[in-house]
């Protein structure tokens, strides 16, 4: 097995965070507030990474000498096993983090939803990984707004889109794209009999500026529409809602969440930008995956992971071979042992092709 790399230097970063912040001390530096706002994002990022790896550091440093003493002194040694387990638990979760070096990484997300085979039960599990995700969210104290959903006649969601702000959240929760599939007893059965259902899950950078992707007006087809609501005084009384074809892929983003037609087409716009940013991030992991001979359809028989709740409890991601028998947990939001795993898969697969490449 490849040696395991980290992106993360020190260093370096020390170095790049002191040529920004004397870039960010020109008296022009605003004068470009896209720009502006780029760089003081990455400068601030930078200050975090580096306090944390520093007090990693400070740790282990303290550590080394706990174990000094410890050998002197027996009664130590569980406090100090504890606290190497938790620095341990740490590191690996940055290390992790460290690999996310994409170019839209670091950026917010959009998480899409949608329901595949299985009907009913298709739509109560989509609405069942929301949940999951809205829980993940909420532990790595990210903020969620929901930005279109549409319900199951009978129970479930059939989609759902979801803007995502935090540190990472598009490097991390892109580990997740792919096929989920759901192997419980359907509470929608009046036989109670097994049941197999699907739901997708798309991942897309939020882009900062929509500049970088090529739109043309023209080939946009634009239709508003009322937006669904509570009913009652809530209840939307004019064509708010916003449904945005992009002609030459086909691509549809459809957006109601806010009152105003002009933010729903903004909010739209951004989506469209981070859906064909996706399509051309996806295109170099497909020559990628050719270079390296992999093959994988895009038929629901191709799923990424697994949830078996009947006849036995199982998570199991079919990309790592990372296996739970915890779903409870993994249905709470438990997802940060598939993502590390996922990324340090990528990760070493990356490695054996540049490795090819160099031969």
């Amino acid at each position: 097995m490849p040696r395991r790399r980290t992106v993360f230097d020190v260093g370096t970063k020390q170095t790049e965070l002191a040529e920004l912040e004397v870039q960010a001390q020109a008296a022009d530096f605003w004068s470009d507030q896209t720009t502006a706002k780029k760089v003081t994002q990455r400068i601030e990022r930078l200050r975090r990474l580096i306090e944390l790896w520093t007090e990693l550091k400070v740790e282990a440093d303290d550590l080394v000498e706990m174990l000094e003493i410890a050998k002197e002194d027996s009664s130590l040694e569980e406090e100090f096993l504890e606290r190497v387990e938790r620095l341990q638990t740490r590191f690996d979760e940055q290390e992790s983090r460290s690999l996310l070096s994409g170019q839209y990484d670091a950026n917010d997300a959009v998480l899409v939803l949608k329901a595949g085979a299985g009907g009913v039960d298709a739509m109560d599990w989509t609405d069942m990984l929301k949940r999951m995700y809205l829980r993940f969210i909420e532990q790595q104290e990210w903020k969620a707004e929901l930005l279109e959903e549409s319900r199951g006649e009978e129970a479930g969601i059939k989609s759902a889109t979801i803007l995502v702000s935090g540190e990472y959240a598009y490097g991390m929760l892109h580990a997740e794209v792919g096929t989920h599939r759901l192997v419980r007893l359907s509470p929608f059965n009046s036989d109670n009999l097994r049941q197999t259902s699907f739901a997708s899950v798309e991942v897309l950078p939020e882009l900062d500026d929509i500049a970088e992707i090529e739109i043309k007006e023209e080939e946009l087809r634009i239709d508003t529409y009322r937006a669904s609501g509570a009913g009652g005084q809530h209840v939307n009384k004019t064509d708010s809602a916003v449904r945005i074809t992009h002609e030459p892929t086909g691509i549809v983003v459809a957006v109601q969440n806010e009152r105003s037609q002009l933010q729903n087409k903004e909010t739209a716009l951004k989506i469209l930008a981070g859906k064909l940013a996706e399509r051309a991030e996806q295109a170099k992991e497909e020559e990628l995956a050719a270079l390296q001979g992999e093959r994988k359809g895009a038929s629901w028989g191709n799923q990424i992971r697994s949830y078996v709740l009947q006849p036995y409890k199982m998570v199991k991601d079919h990309r790592t071979n990372y296996e739970t028998a915890a779903v409870d947990d993994v249905l709470d939001g438990a997802l940060d042992p598939f993502i590390d795993a996922e990324l340090k898969r990528k990760q070493q697969s990356h490695g054996r092709t540049e490795a090819q490449d160099n031969h």
